[in-house]
């Protein structure tokens, strides 16, 4: 495991806020791009880096929809990305790198859950392709821009799932084994904090420094595969479809949800570190597989060992 995988004491907590992490935050004259930077956490990661001054750049699937929500947001750039598409990623990345910004903060922010089985024209199952390899290329490709900030941070958004699957090397696209949208969402959550521990180790030398994060049980437009009856059978809705009196405390705002990832982007308590998987606005403790309460980071998903094999596997998987 990695050594600097302990809680700091951030003094910040689940219910910290957007606005709480970012109050003293200035970023004029920094650029940021947001992957999914539209919606849910995404969008409000948008807003607080844009009110501190950044450049953000969007880069968007639906443009309409991501035109008519980041409206009125000052700073805001709009592209297009689709990261199940390669060729999408690469002309995202040579529009951004064309302009001969820097790019300080990457936010990799998108991503899909419980998807029914559906591959990408190579072959990639949806959830592996989107979550983890369109992010792996696409911060590959803008590396340039990354070096050129002479200081950046990338936020790669993983997820508590990583505590239901490690990723499976002998069969990571449900080739072989019977699909189960769950496993696959909780395998490319895996895949995105083994990816920022190799990344950081990789970067480190030249002033970028990686995190993953969990944002916490957030309600969004990220759960619109995932039926009332699929949340009941989960015991996660009661009979009324309605989230269970018991559970409200596991849930965040859409600002507390976001909190994380400008913590990890944008706070003084993390220069010099990097590599750690993060949640509540602090590094997550490493814990050992069978720890109950829904916290922490599995040995499957801080391994520096298996972080560099899945390394060498996506790049020769996006060429």
């Amino acid at each position: 495991m990695t050594t600097a995988q302990a809680p700091l004491g951030s003094g910040f907590s689940a219910h910290s806020t957007a606005n709480d992490v970012m109050a003293d935050i200035d970023l004029v004259g920094k650029v940021a791009v947001v992957t999914g930077g539209y919606a849910g956490i995404g969008l409000e990661t948008t807003r607080a880096l844009s009110t501190a001054g950044a450049t953000v750049i969007v880069p968007a699937r639906d443009q309409e929809k991501a035109r008519r929500a980041l409206e009125g947001i000052p700073r805001v750039e709009l592209s297009k990305l689709d990261l199940m598409d390669p060729d999408s990623v690469d002309a995202f990345a040579d529009e951004v790198l064309g302009s001969g910004r820097p790019v300080h903060l990457l936010m990799n922010n998108a991503g899909i859950m419980a998807t029914p089985l559906m591959r990408d024209s190579r072959g990639f199952e949806s959830q592996l392709s989107a979550n983890h390899l369109g992010h792996f290329q696409l911060t590959l490709r803008l590396w340039p821009a990354l070096q050129r900030a002479q200081g950046a941070r990338v936020v790669a958004l993983s997820s508590g799932a990583q505590r239901r699957a490690a990723f499976d090397f002998d069969d990571p696209n449900f080739e072989v084994r019977a699909y189960d949208r769950w496993v696959a969402y909780a395998q490319s959550k895996t895949a995105i904090a083994l990816f920022a521990l190799a990344l950081d180790s990789r970067g480190k030398a030249e002033g970028i420094r990686a995190f993953s994060v969990h944002p916490g049980r957030i309600t969004t437009d990220l759960q619109r595969h995932i039926s009332v009856a699929d949340l009941q059978g989960l015991g996660l809705r009661d009979e009324k479809g309605e989230i269970p009196a018991e559970q409200l405390h596991l849930y965040k705002t859409v600002a507390q949800g976001a909190a994380t990832s400008l913590w990890c982007a944008t706070s003084r308590q993390l220069e010099g570190l990097g590599s750690v998987y993060c949640e509540d606005c602090d590094i997550a403790q490493a814990v050992e597989a069978g720890h109950q309460p829904l916290d922490g980071v599995l040995p499957w998903a801080c391994d520096p060992v298996l972080a560099d094999r899945l390394w060498d596997l996506s790049a020769r998987w996006v060429g």
